[in-house]
């Protein structure tokens, strides 16, 4: 993969939608020592995943609405619960904003699967407090 791109996935700024407004996280930071200083969304299991530009075409924003929507049944018709979350580089307000799902519970095979289906190049799946990079 190339590099530019990779350290653009790890440099990316997630907002999740908590009890009391928005959490912003990167698994570009800190190594934290005390999983339980971590808020409670952060130590569950999950993944983030997105249909939006497969591997790193970009598409118009209906396309790209309409296969995040057609993920987004898929995961919920698994019996998952989905939130949505958005992406960014750096600044909130910048030109990059990528929209994508918050998918509690859902083991890393499937969230594998999903990324591939939707010709992703990347996941971020979360198990035990570790935010993993997965490759698709």
């Amino acid at each position: 993969m190339d590099q530019n791109l990779l350290r653009s996935y790890l440099g990316t700024i997630y907002e999740f939608p908590v009890d009391g407004g928005i959490l912003r996280v990167s698994i570009d930071g800190d190594v934290v020592r005390d999983v339980g200083s971590l808020p409670p969304l952060l130590r569950q299991d999950f993944a983030i995943v997105t249909a939006y530009n497969p591997r790193s075409m970009l598409l118009p924003r209906r396309v790209n609405e309409t296969r995040n929507q057609v993920l987004r049944d898929l995961l919920v018709l698994g019996a998952f619960r989905v939130e949505q979350c958005v992406g960014y580089d750096e600044e909130p307000e910048g030109p990059w904003r990528e929209p994508a799902w918050l998918v509690h519970g859902i083991p890393r095979d499937e969230a594998v699967a999903f990324g591939r289906i939707f010709r992703q190049n990347t996941i971020i799946v979360v198990e035990g407090a570790r935010p993993e990079l997965v490759v698709t």
